[in-house]
């Protein structure tokens, strides 16, 4: 059993890549559906606005008692996370500076 990143197989990091992309591609569903902004619900979470884009895109992993937190202001029961999303997020997160500009933002 792996105890670190780099000891995991490639097939096991995919898995672990897709289990976070599904519960955080959840979160993110619920908190829209809410009207809940990403800072709205980093505050009554406990956790940063910056762990939250990192949860729900994916990239972070979050420790299970945190999904609790998250539940809680989301005012659903925990297992609601661990449901796919009904959509895909239909944009990508801006990476400053890698957005081509268009020619009215040359003014």
């Amino acid at each position: 059993m792996p105890i670190r990143p780099q000891q995991s197989s490639g097939e096991q990091t995919l898995r672990w890549a897709e289990r976070r992309a599904l519960v955080g591609g959840r979160i993110r569903e619920i908190r829209l559906e809410q009207g809940l902004s990403q800072e709205a619900l980093a505050l009554e979470s406990g956790l940063s606005r910056t762990m939250i884009i990192g949860i729900e895109w994916g990239r972070k992993s979050v420790a299970y008692e945190r999904l609790w937190d998250i539940a809680a202001v989301l005012d659903c029961d925990v297992t609601e996370l661990f449901v796919p999303a009904q959509s895909r997020p239909s944009v990508t997160p801006y990476r400053g500076g890698s957005r081509a500009m268009s020619k009215s933002d040359d003014r």
